[in-house]
């Protein structure tokens, strides 16, 4: 009997032993079954449990098993002691990796999606619980494996022959010839933008969705201000959702059309994604933007309070809000995005090759934020397990005004950078209906770089981009 409570790894990835102290006096004994704050400590996994059932063995000898279900599970025993074996029925390099053993009400055992788990009734009268994170569903199919797996080689105490097994264990198949598990699917939101299309490309395996189809890209339609499409799309298939769906008309958004639409795709879509989250337990990874701030700091960092200046950067700044209240969540602050489709750098470039010679502003400064770069660092965060939260995340180097990013373009284009001339954002604005932007937006890097990320130099992810991509002389 354990005098601490305690977890242990096994051979199984992910399968946990967990040791209960169970004292005892002349009335009997306690033990805490289930107890969040001590076991996750200890690292078990939050797995926020939302059913628990009871299996009642009246003969020793009674088998059940080997089934993977599709949701993470503790079992316990209350009264009794049972053999239990475990295989891994995932997709992966553990698939068919066994474990086995006995356990009474002083063990529990954490069994993840996908493992299949089998207990043997050691006495009569055996009890035991476990608790699950989905609701069982009539009907759901998973994998299973035969009890008498001549690979698994499962010692049963209990010979099978003498065993009570339904017949419809007895007919399970051999693990040569079962279909593992495939672990949870991520879902793209927003796929057809720029953003959108780095990340499908980061994240291969992943499916694309928009608020209209695209058949050539193989994108489908989900519309995140319908409820009934919301409510039936296959949320309980997916694990990750990285959402990159945004209204980015900053100036536009300050009309009548343009600020509704902007509050319903930028605060609506994650609210809604965020309830979504809450309800099956997903990683939500959501896009924002350094307009959330005013632009008087000079350098933001990720707890600075939000003072957003014009609609779209209020309605940005309401859907921070609704993200940053899941437990599993990664708000990605951004700025200056560049990738595939319009945008200052493609403008620039276009003007160089036009013979044209503009004037920019001056006194904004920021850095350059490429897609492929922002999609780089959402998979580092959430392959690497990074903590849940918000981060900055942009190309690194020394910060730049926008004139300075259009004097390179025009360098890398061939033509002199004195063909760019400066000018302030008031004497820009004069005549024109333009929203407020900040002045500096330029983020902190620190919190991403001490997860291991180095963001690479803007200056050279520029010089790429213009050389390989885009309109040139």
């Amino acid at each position: 009997m354990a005098d601490e409570l305690s977890v242990e790894e096994t051979t199984v990835p992910g399968l946990l032993v967990v040791r209960l102290p169970r004292p005892e006096d002349a009335r009997g004994w306690f033990k805490e079954n289930w107890q969040r704050e001590k076991m996750v400590a200890l690292g078990l996994p939050d797995f926020e449990p939302v059913q628990q059932n009871m299996a009642y063995n009246a003969d020793r000898g009674t088998t059940r098993g080997i089934h993977a279900e599709p949701w993470d599970k503790l079992v316990s025993v209350a009264t009794g002691r049972v053999f239990g074996a475990w295989v891994d029925l995932r997709e992966g390099p553990s698939f068919g990796s066994v474990f086995h053993l006995e356990i009474g009400p002083d063990t529990a055992v954490f069994v993840p999606r996908g493992v299949g788990n089998s207990y043997q009734a050691l006495e009569d009268g055996t009890l035991y619980s476990y608790l699950v994170n989905d609701h069982w569903r009539a009907g759901t199919a998973y994998p299973a494996v035969t009890l008498d797996d001549p690979t698994a080689a499962i010692p049963w105490p209990i010979p099978l022959a003498e065993a009570e097994v339904s017949d419809k264990d007895r007919a399970n198949p051999r693990l040569e010839d079962v279909e593992p598990m495939q672990p949870r699917r991520t879902l793209v939101v927003g796929a057809a933008g720029q953003l959108g299309r780095a990340l499908a490309a980061a994240f291969p395996e992943a499916d694309l969705v928009d608020h209209v189809a695209d058949a050539g890209a193989g994108i489908e339609a989900l519309d995140l201000g319908d409820p009934a499409a919301i409510a039936a799309w296959p949320w309980a298939e997916y694990g990750l959702v990285l959402n990159a769906a945004a209204y980015t008309a900053v100036d536009e958004a300050e009309t009548p059309d343009g600020r509704r639409v902007a509050w319903q795709v930028n605060a609506g879509g994650p609210a809604a994604l965020a309830r979504v989250a809450l309800a099956h337990r997903l990683t939500l990874v959501h896009y924002s933007t350094e307009y959330v701030f005013d632009g008087t700091v000079a350098d933001h960092v990720e707890d600075e309070p939000l003072s957003p200046l014009g609609v779209y950067a209020q309605t940005k700044a309401a859907g921070d809000v609704a993200v940053s209240v899941l437990p599993r969540h990664y708000l990605l602050r951004t700025s200056w995005v560049v990738g595939e489709g319009r945008n200052f750098v493609r403008t620039m470039q276009k003007l160089a090759h036009d013979g044209v010679s503009p004037t920019v502003v001056d006194d904004q400064v920021g850095r350059l934020t490429f897609t492929d770069e922002l999609a780089r660092a959402t998979r580092h965060l959430v392959t690497t397990g990074a903590a849940y939260g918000t981060y900055n995340v942009s190309n690194g180097g020394e910060p730049m005004a926008w004139v300075d990013v259009a004097r390179a373009v025009f360098a890398l284009c061939g033509r002199s950078a004195d063909d760019v001339s400066a000018t302030s954002t008031a004497a820009y604005a004069e005549g024109r209906s333009m929203a407020p932007r900040p002045a500096n937006s330029t983020m902190d890097l620190s919190k991403l770089r001490a997860t291991g990320f180095e963001p690479e130099d803007a200056g050279a992810a520029l010089e790429r981009y213009v050389l390989t991509t885009g309109e040139r002389p």
